[in-house]
């Protein structure tokens, strides 16, 4: 993150805003270990290297530098069969709900690596409302860091990338939204900050965000302050 990051109140204004989903809306950490963690016990792969290797990216990718020659389609049956029983301890992130409540419901989306199935469980589990359309693994020929999924996101709230803000707390996802034109703002408290160059801001945590709408109904301006950079 570059020292010219600024620590003073930012206010942004923009059309929408793409939020990843697990650390940034639900604590869903500790199952998606758990789900990798077995899968790489049941496949010969360093658990530790797994669920590093799978962070902020889709299974699909992950797969194909862990354990390129296993069968993609099982491997993909095989983890969600894990991660779909594994909910107990998924719950809203802080800030979050208060955040989403005040956003107008077609001013905002969700963009996860996860695929549709364990999306829409995990939203619900977390007690996040499930926006009808989200954008999921299987909705791009590339996951993330590439900038595809947030291209999709801002496509299906019908704005321009460049006019929506992505909330994130990995490196792919930083460098995803950057590479797609987005303002990115990071949270900290999940990845180190040292590899969150990508994004524009850091924050804490959701807390601090707040949003209003434009008097003309045009857009949503956002308030925060971020971290020292």
């Amino acid at each position: 993150m570059s020292s010219s990051i600024p620590s003073s109140q930012v206010n942004i204004l923009c059309k929408g805003l793409l939020f990843d989903m697990d650390g940034i809306l639900i604590a869903s950490l500790e199952s998606v270990e758990r789900a990798w963690r077995r899968w790489a016990v049941l496949r010969g792969v360093d658990p530790d290297l797994a669920c590093k290797t799978a962070h902020g990216c889709r299974a699909v990718d992950t797969f194909a530098k862990l354990r390129p020659d296993l069968d993609v389609a099982e491997q993909i049956a095989i983890l969600e069969g894990f991660e779909m029983t594994d909910f107990d301890d998924v719950t809203p992130l802080t800030g979050a709900l208060e955040l989403l409540t005040a956003l107008p419901a077609n001013r905002w989306t969700v963009v996860t690596s996860a695929s549709d199935q364990v999306a829409r469980v995990r939203l619900k589990a977390g007690s996040i409302p499930v926006p009808p359309h989200i954008v999921v693994a299987g909705d791009v020929k590339r996951g993330k860091p590439h900038p595809d999924p947030y291209l999709a996101g801002a496509k299906l709230l019908g704005f321009p990338p460049e006019e929506c803000v992505v909330f994130e707390d990995s490196s792919s996802g930083a460098q995803a939204g950057r590479a797609a034109g987005c303002i990115v703002v990071a949270t900290t408290f999940s990845h180190p900050v040292d590899t969150l160059d990508a994004a524009h801001y850091l924050i804490t945590d959701l807390t601090g965000v707040n949003v209003r709408a434009q008097p003309n109904g045009d857009g949503l301006e956002l308030e925060f302050t971020p971290l020292p950079g």
